[in-house]
């Protein structure tokens, strides 16, 4: 995922959450804001309860590379996406379908 299609500030990710639109599951939480450009941008949250830096960036980078077959970003929506501490109890490929599952609900 390109760095200009990521959300990095704290604003942005606060103004999303505001926002209050959001779908959740088991491992998941992801808050979506339609924008008035024509792309679609991503935030990755993860709390300091998944673990060390270590464990938090493997994560990260884990739901990165889910995003990259499952996102579509000619859509126009900010999302901010939280992990949840049960994500580490499940396998990838169910973690990957987890996630589709609430891209799907939020029709992203």
């Amino acid at each position: 995922m390109k760095k200009e299609r990521r959300i990095t500030s704290n604003i942005e990710f606060q103004s999303i959450i505001q926002h209050k639109r959001y779908v959740t599951n088991g491992s998941f939480v992801v808050y979506v804001k339609r924008r008035k450009l024509d792309y679609s941008r991503v935030g990755i949250s993860v709390s300091k309860k998944l673990g060390s830096a270590v464990e938090r960036n493997k994560v990260k980078r884990q739901v990165r590379m889910m995003l990259q077959n499952l996102f579509k970003s000619e859509l126009n929506y900010d999302a901010v996406i939280i992990v949840r501490q049960n994500y580490l109890t499940k396998a990838y490929d169910e973690n990957e379908k987890l996630l589709e599952n609430v891209l799907n609900k939020v029709k992203l």
